[in-house]
C-alpha cells in the first residue's frame, strides 16, 4: 500500500520555522520526485517545492525562494521541508506528493493526507 504520511505542521508565530516531514512506504523512492504543495482555504492548491534524486536542483516557487530548503534522506525514504521566516501568507495545509516528475499537481500520482501550518501575525 503506497502511503505518504506528514507531519511537523503546527502554530508558529511570524518570524519562526517549522520542519516539515514526508515519510513515504510502498513504492521505489529513488524512482519518484516528492514535490510540497499547499492550499489555503477558499485558495488554490500551490506548488511550493520539489526535489528529485536523480536530476536537477529542487524546485522552489518564488513565494518561498531563500526561505524554504527541501531535503531527502533516501535512507528513510523522508523528505524533508525546513520553513524559515515564516509569515502569515504561509498559513495553510501542505501535502506531499509524489511522482514521475516535478510539475504541475495533477502529474502527482500518490498524496498525502497534509498537515496544517498557520503562522500567526
Amino acid at each position: 500500500e503506497v502511503q505518504l504520511v506528514e507531519s511537523g505542521g503546527g502554530l508558529v508565530q511570524a518570524g519562526g520555522s517549522l520542519r516539515l516531514s514526508c515519510a513515504a512506504s510502498g513504492f521505489t523512492f529513488d524512482d519518484y520526485v516528492i514535490g510540497w504543495f499547499r492550499q489555503a482555504p477558499g485558495k488554490e492548491r500551490e506548488g511550493v517545492s520539489c526535489i528529485s534524486s536523480s536530476a536537477g536542483p529542487p524546485y522552489y516557487a518564488d513565494s518561498v525562494k531563500g526561505r524554504f530548503t527541501i531535503s531527502s534522506d533516501n535512507a528513510k525514504n523522508t523528505v524533508y521541508l525546513q520553513m524559515n521566516n515564516l509569515n502569515p501568507e504561509d498559513t495553510a495545509v501542505y501535502y506531499c506528493a509524489a511522482a514521475l516528475f516535478c510539475g504541475a499537481a495533477k502529474f502527482y500520482d500518490y498524496w498525502g493526507r497534509g498537515t496544517q501550518v498557520t503562522v500567526s501575525s
